[in-house]
């Protein structure tokens, strides 16, 4: 009976198997490079983090924030797909809290500063109050490869996605129509994916935060609000992203360049898979999603004439779309849409 007792108290305190060694309490070191120079340190945790960096592209200091698997420092040989997110106006990549984003453990998701209103986009006019703005040399000539030479990534067209959120949606699309050869996804969350003229009411949603139109209302409104906190200073020309806004004798020439309703037969022809989710604001005119819905509506009818297979996800009102989305324009939907979309995005990098 000793010898039982014995043998069983040595079962109890014997470890099942060697333990899991600790992962590091602060984020990786990131060396400079490729036009990119760090400011201070990383803050945040060792899976969840953003730094500060300068570039001459792009005016004063952004943020790039990066989400790397639970399990990223267990496997040192391990290589990993990579989700590029695009924030909306006027965030900013650390105001990019989704749940559904720290969800993966099998790819790094990296949110880029696009500016409040940069609109993802090499800027037409390099020469007002706002400085240079060269979001779209920034996002696919200096941030993918700084992460690519920094992380333990996969870096190929077939492990890299591009997704966004409203102004990040129509980043999303004009980024995979310029670089088919960079993603292999592109997925627009509520994206201003028309800007042609026929959708006149993004096109002038984007004028208006080109030119400050928030501050200039906010100014006007005798004391109601403060013009100095709008997110839209300083104002600049509504000509000074895209050009001339208005479609009078191919004025409009580079809006309908840059705009993604026209261009998705260069998706189609690299094979880029397209996923599009979009509410309805409650069919009402006053909630911006309205408007963004016949957006979508618009990318689909062009995807459906060139013979496309993609993912459309219209939720209406929100209705079975999860307790937190009301349809409307807003991070209730997304953290839905990117719960969606993410294991989608998983699979595929997997196959």
């Amino acid at each position: 009976m000793a010898w039982l007792l014995a043998a069983v108290a040595v079962t109890v305190i014997t470890p099942a198997g060697p333990a899991r060694a600790a992962g590091p309490e602060a984020p990786p070191p990131m060396a400079d490079g490729f036009g990119l120079t760090q400011v201070g340190t990383a803050t945040g945790t060792a899976t969840n983090f953003y730094l500060t960096v300068t570039t001459p592209q792009v005016a004063g200091e952004q943020h790039i924030k990066i989400i790397l698997p639970s399990g990223y420092y267990d496997d040192p040989d391990r290589r990993y797909p990579v989700l590029y997110f695009l924030h909306g106006s006027p965030d900013d990549p650390v105001q990019q809290t989704y749940p559904a984003l720290t969800t993966s453990d099998d790819m790094i998701t990296v949110v880029p500063d696009g500016g409040a209103r940069g609109w993802y986009a090499n800027w037409l006019d390099q020469n007002t109050a706002a400085g240079a703005q060269n979001w779209e040399t920034f996002h696919l000539q200096q941030v993918i490869p700084f992460i690519d030479a920094n992380l333990r990534t996969v870096a190929a067209k077939k492990a890299r996605a591009v997704a966004g959120v409203s102004m990040g949606g129509f980043g999303a699309f004009h980024y995979a129509q310029a670089r088919p050869d960079l993603f292999g996804h592109t997925a627009s969350l509520s994206g201003d994916i028309d800007l042609s003229a026929r959708s006149m009411d993004l096109r002038l949603a984007v004028v208006a935060s080109l030119i400050d139109a928030s501050g200039v209302i906010c100014a006007a409104a005798s004391g109601a609000c403060d013009p100095d906190e709008s997110p839209y200073k300083p104002g600049v020309d509504s000509d000074a992203a895209f050009g001339s806004p208005y479609p009078v004798f191919n004025a409009d020439r580079r809006w309908n360049e840059v705009d993604p309703s026209q261009h998705m037969d260069r998706l189609a022809a690299a094979g880029v898979r397209v996923s599009v989710y979009t509410g309805d604001g409650g069919g009402s005119p006053l909630e911006p999603e309205f408007w963004i819905a016949g957006a979508a509506k618009n990318v689909k009818a062009a995807m459906d004439a060139l013979g496309m297979t993609y993912s459309y996800v219209n939720y209406g009102d929100g209705a079975g779309w999860g307790s937190r989305c009301d349809g409307g324009h807003n991070g209730g939907c997304w953290e839905e849409d990117l719960r969606h979309l993410i294991p989608r995005l998983e699979r595929e990098f997997a196959a």
